[in-house]
C-alpha cells in the first residue's frame, strides 16, 4: 500500500452531513488545536458512515472525485514536516 495516502476531513463549519467520494478516511472533527484523535474510517460496502467523535454523517457522493467534498473545503491538509 506504499504510496496510497488517506485522505484526512474536518467538520470545522459544524454541517450535519459531508459528502466525500472516498470510502476510507480519517476523521480529524474540527481544525487543531479544536480536533478530536484522529479516526479512521471505513464504509466497506455501505454508503455513509458517522464519525464516534463528533458524530458527522459522511455520506458517499460518486459524483466527487479524489479529495473533492460537499461542503467544499473538508478536506484537511496535513502540514508538511520542517
Amino acid at each position: 500500500m506504499a504510496g496510497h495516502v488517506v485522505p484526512h476531513f474536518h467538520n470545522t463549519a459544524g454541517v450535519p452531513k459531508i459528502l466525500i467520494a472516498a470510502r476510507e478516511f480519517m476523521c480529524v472533527g474540527a481544525l487543531p488545536p479544536y480536533d478530536h484523535p484522529h479516526v479512521f474510517l471505513d464504509m466497506g460496502s455501505d454508503d455513509e458512515i458517522v464519525c464516534p467523535y463528533c458524530s458527522t454523517l459522511y455520506k458517499l457522493d460518486s459524483h466527487l472525485h479524489g479529495t473533492e467534498s460537499t461542503p467544499p473545503g473538508a478536506l484537511f491538509e496535513i502540514p508538511a514536516a520542517a
